[in-house]
């Protein structure tokens, strides 16, 4: 094991709030009982870390119908983004440069857990300057102008970078990363108005084929290198449905066309090498719907390969 690797600290987000479909807000106590605590454990480089489980955000109901077309459940969601951020501040504050620095690993719940998940790592960590590595199938990147669906867990990418309404990026602290330090991993299945966003952005894109070679991989490392010249950790938010559907894994909206999970676990050590690791968050995955066991095993070994990167 890595001498650098500190506690690890888990903070479950219990909620489906942000979109249309149940089930999310079951996952971080389903995936304890599925045994994914030992099954970290069990990871050869992280054996002799330290797990601290910090329990779940209370988040009650964590699926509420709403037909709202701009921004399902966002009162609801408003609401607990601060309380989030305020339990990931308590629970890894402390010096994040001393020898016991701790990550976060964030069990969720739909992606906007990654909007408190960043806010509370800048609140506990004040003045270090963090990137983000957004893994998914999805953009995340709509606001209540530009949504399909609204569904809010289309959005929180663009959140934490300072886009969207005014409630909204204020309740995830917005914004959170300049966008020059993010980058979209997958995002095969964008919506077109979010799909023209990101490409006059100045957030990269790497693509799930792309990738899947060797100049992919060498590209990412090129980004990863540039952006570790000008901040302090990278978060690593991995939305499951980022892994080809294929898998069999057990996802809430399952895509075909995405990455591997040996791709997947590359990409992670690429940008793990570059730049210190803050945090790591596995969403959208809904253990109803697929192979628990192995989707437990697969987010132990993308934790594994985010935090014994370095």
């Amino acid at each position: 094991m890595p001498a650098m690797i500190g506690p690890i600290v888990i903070v479950g987000v219990p909620t489906s709030l942000g979109g249309h479909l149940s089930g999310m807000e079951r996952t971080p106590a389903g995936l304890r009982e599925l045994g994914l605590v030992a099954a970290l454990r069990a990871r050869p480089l992280l054996s002799g870390a330290e797990l601290r489980d910090a329990g779940d955000l209370s988040i009650d109901p964590g699926f509420v119908v709403d037909d709202d077309p701009r921004a399902k459940n966002r009162t609801r969601i408003c609401e607990f983004l601060p309380r989030e951020r305020d339990l990931v501040t308590t629970a890894i504050g402390g010096d994040p440069a001393g020898p016991d620095m701790q990550r976060l690993l964030i069990l969720g719940g739909d992606c906007t857990a990654h909007a408190g998940a960043m806010a509370g790592l800048r609140r506990a960590q004040r003045g270090r300057r963090l990137a983000i590595a957004w893994f998914d199938a999805h953009g995340d990147f709509n606001t209540p102008d530009t949504t399909p669906s609204g569904n809010v867990w289309g959005m929180p990418f663009a959140m934490l970078c300072g886009r969207g309404d005014p409630d909204l990026v204020a309740a995830a602290d917005g914004p959170s990363v300049d966008e020059s330090h993010a980058a979209l991993l997958g995002g095969q299945v964008l919506d077109e108005a979010e799909s023209r966003t990101i490409a006059a952005s100045r957030i990269a894109h790497f693509g799930s084929g792309m990738l899947g070679t060797p100049a992919g991989i060498a590209a990412l490392a090129g980004w990863a290198a540039a952006v570790g010249r000008d901040v302090d950790a990278i978060y690593l938010a991995f939305d499951l449905d980022c892994l080809d559907a294929s898998g069999g894994w057990a996802l809430t909206m399952p895509e075909t066309g995405g990455l591997s999970l040996p791709t997947a676990l590359a990409a992670v050590r690429t940008l793990g090498a570059a730049i210190p690791v803050a945090g790591f968050g596995a969403t959208a995955v809904t253990l109803a719907n697929g192979d628990g066991p192995k989707t437990v095993d697969a987010i132990a070994r993308l934790a594994e390969a985010a935090f014994a990167a370095g």
